[in-house]
């Protein structure tokens, strides 16, 4: 009976001496993670777990089977860390400010960057670029949305200038190149091809009185073969003598 008292006694020693280094190990983790949620969960788990090791009454079955729900509790918090749901957190650079998610120590998922400068990146991230779907606010006062990779713009997008012009159409390596439309403030519009964010190739420019140029474009100017529609108006003039 002896023999058998003093083994659990020792069974009890250890799973505390476990229980002490996992409450260690889980505070050192808190002070990395910036996730309110993950963290109230985790500090849940180191409150069940002193209160384990401050009970002498439990036998030892008991924190056996305590030991192992929390273990699983706790693998959980581990895998919610490393998979990265939901996990916010907020990181500072030389050019900004981070709030968003991470995945093994870069930005990953959604997230919005505030730069020094006034400028604001909101949208997704891969393997710490901006790439996927996002907007991009910038301090003149013009906006980008539309999809990024490798933190430029790249895909089909829509960049509104802030005097009032707006291009949609296709982007690559941060440039209009591909098929777009340019609408201009004054009411004149550009539907066509664009290169190094130039009109070139064949394209129609819509006048706002209603002509129009359909043709050739190089460097963004009518270059090549093209024709030109003018509108003729006709006045009917009536003499009274």
């Amino acid at each position: 009976m002896e023999e058998e008292e003093e083994l659990n006694n020792k069974i009890c020693i250890l799973n505390n001496n476990i229980l002490f280094e996992l409450v260690r190990n889980l505070e050192d983790i808190i002070k990395d993670v910036n996730n309110k949620n993950i963290i109230s969960r985790i500090k849940d788990i180191i409150i069940k777990m002193n209160n384990l090791i401050n009970d002498n009454k439990k036998n030892t079955q008991l924190i056996r089977n305590d030991i192992k729900n929390l273990k699983n509790s706790i693998n959980k918090q581990f895998d919610d860390l490393k998979n990265n749901k939901n996990n916010t957190q907020t990181k500072i650079y030389n050019d900004g400010k981070y709030e968003g998610e991470f995945k093994n120590g870069k930005k990953e998922g959604k997230g919005i960057y505030y730069y020094n400068n006034g400028d604001k990146y909101e949208g997704d991230y891969k393997n710490d670029k901006q790439e996927g779907k996002g907007t991009y606010y910038y301090n003149s006062g013009s906006k980008y949305e539309g999809e990024f990779k490798n933190d430029k713009k790249e895909g089909k997008g829509i960049y509104y200038f802030n005097d009032g012009d707006r291009y949609e159409g296709d982007w690559k390596n941060d440039k209009q190149e591909g098929k777009g439309i340019y609408y201009y403030e004054s009411g004149n519009r550009y539907e066509g091809d664009w290169k190094n964010d130039k009109k070139e190739g064949k394209g129609i420019f819509y006048y706002n009185d209603g002509e129009r140029y359909e043709g050739d474009f190089k460097n963004g100017n009518f270059e090549g073969k093209g024709i030109y529609y003018l509108l003729i108006k006709l006045y009917l003039l009536i003499f009274i003598e």
